[in-house]
């Protein structure tokens, strides 16, 4: 995995994770804390032995590949991107590299990479698997203050009720079911993903 920024590869890594944070207004210091102990301790690597979902980027001595991507903060309007919930550009840029400082603080200093905030990046990723999760970043506790907000968020919460909803026959057949573990991983696709924020 690895950026370029005008061409030029600027940071790279070996085997690892790759990080794009959605850094939002709501976020704080403590969602912060809680994102760099997910990221460091989530178990999405095989153990020696082959069991998947068992070792995590410490465990294994990885390196983390860390993007700021405000994209990730879209509310669409129809059908064009609204990126109103993303914290803005120069509160943002201190909050990330505060991200950073706290990954290195907690983890190895050298095996946390990261591009050029801000830039106009191509990111270039080998998805194992693929393997791809994603993190909320509201920590134990934190609350939601915005009205606007609140209303957000309960509605992506009914979206995901209303999807995770089954029939009762469903629930019964698969609670049945024999459960079978795929050890098979295929060999996950090169893409680019590119952040730029429009003036």
């Amino acid at each position: 995995m690895y950026f370029c920024v005008g061409g030029e590869q600027i940071n790279a890594i070996g085997r690892g994770i790759c990080v794009l944070l959605g850094i939002s207004l709501e976020d704080t210091q403590k969602e912060l804390e809680h994102m760099v102990r997910k990221i460091l301790n989530l178990r999405v690597f095989e153990d020696e032995s082959g069991k998947h979902w068992s070792k995590s980027v410490m465990d294994k001595q990885y390196e983390v590949l860390c993007v700021s991507q405000f994209t990730l903060q879209c509310v669409l309007k129809g059908n064009k991107p609204d990126f109103h919930l993303a914290m803005p550009t120069e509160q943002a840029e201190s909050f990330y590299n505060s991200f950073l400082e706290q990954l290195r603080k907690t983890y190895r200093p050298e095996f946390i990479k990261d591009g050029k905030f801000g830039a106009y990046m191509q990111v270039h990723i080998q998805n194992d698997g693929p393997v791809t999760i994603e993190l909320e970043s509201s920590a134990p506790g934190a609350t939601t203050s915005d009205p606007k907000q609140l209303s957000k968020l309960e509605k992506q919460q009914q979206r995901k009720e209303k999807t995770r909803a089954k029939g009762p026959s469903e629930s019964s057949k698969e609670r049945n079911a024999p459960r079978k573990e795929d050890r098979s991983a295929s060999s996950g696709a090169e893409g680019d993903v590119s952040s730029e924020r429009e003036p």
